[in-house]
């Protein structure tokens, strides 16, 4: 009898041989035959989570540069403000001093320029933590600071501490709230104005860029921002009362220019400190 056993071990075995694999111990098959390196696609993997993060780090960076040269003023072009959807400009005859007890009839609210006091609220980055006087804030844009005025009701936490960021400690910077301001914020400086509803606008920083020291658009280049018979912990009061029929009018007549305070000039003295007899001081760190 023939050897059926045998014949059936040698059928079972070339069936195992010419059967595909139910396991594959290379993992699935491409289509060309290869098989996937999974090592390899998890080190792809890697390497486009590192290229993203690196992106969202790095192009709000060079964004942030490229604004920075934009708005930054140049002989070419003075007045990058010119470029920020939103900014007012006006033209305003420069120093003119009313005194402590005057008030200007100020065409803007809050005011950008004009008659204002002989001394000017300190602005080397102080964050006011109550509204001052207008006549005061008016006299350092005259000197080349950004002032930011704020609508207490409007601005709290977080976006109150944004713009704290772009004023303490900066120089030609000051920021104070402003009591039924009809936007949320409004930034100042000499003869520009940009009101705002979003205290994180990115045109906060453009305003700032293109106008604070800009020399080109303040008339009293090189004066100082320091102030010391300003009382930053209690300035002089705001007042949000209509002026009186009193009030200095915005040409400023009868006033006199004070000379010192003209463009190119030296500034004039610190109100309450003597000057010395070769004319204007000027004090290291000045508002440069």
């Amino acid at each position: 009898m023939p050897n059926t056993s045998a014949k059936s071990a040698k059928a079972i075995r070339a069936a195992a041989r010419s059967a595909p694999a139910s396991k594959s111990k290379g993992g699935p098959k491409l289509p060309g035959g290869g098989r996937i390196q999974w090592p390899i696609v998890g080190g792809v993997v890697v390497i486009v989570a590192l290229v993203a993060a690196l992106a969202v780090y790095l192009v709000p960076k060079y964004q942030q540069k490229a604004d920075a040269q934009k708005f930054t003023p140049t002989a070419d072009h003075k007045d990058p403000s010119t470029d920020i959807p939103g900014v007012v400009h006006k033209e305003y005859p420069a120093g003119l001093h009313v005194s402590a007890t005057q008030r200007v009839a100020y065409d803007m609210t809050p005011p950008m320029g004009g008659p204002h006091d002989a001394s000017w609220a300190t602005c080397t980055g102080v964050v006011y933590g109550k509204a001052i006087r207008t006549e005061n804030a008016v006299h350092s844009l005259e000197h080349g600071a950004v002032w930011i005025a704020y609508n207490p009701d409007k601005v709290t936490g977080s976006a109150l501490d944004s713009l704290k960021d772009r004023v303490q400690g900066k120089p030609a910077m000051l920021m104070s709230p402003y009591p039924g301001l009809d936007h949320t914020v409004s930034l100042q400086s000499w003869g520009h104005q940009l009101k705002l509803d979003d205290p994180k606008d990115k045109r906060v920083g453009e305003f700032i860029t293109a106008l604070r020291l800009n020399q080109y658009t303040y008339p009293e280049v090189g004066a100082d921002c320091a102030n010391p018979t300003f009382d930053t912990d209690n300035p002089p009061a705001f007042d949000a009362s209509a002026p009186g029929k009193d009030a200095i009018p915005m040409d400023g007549k009868g006033l006199q220019t004070d000379p010192s305070e003209m463009g190119g000039a030296l500034p004039g003295g610190i109100p309450g400190i003597p000057v010395p007899s070769g004319g204007g001081q000027f004090v290291p760190g000045a508002g440069r």
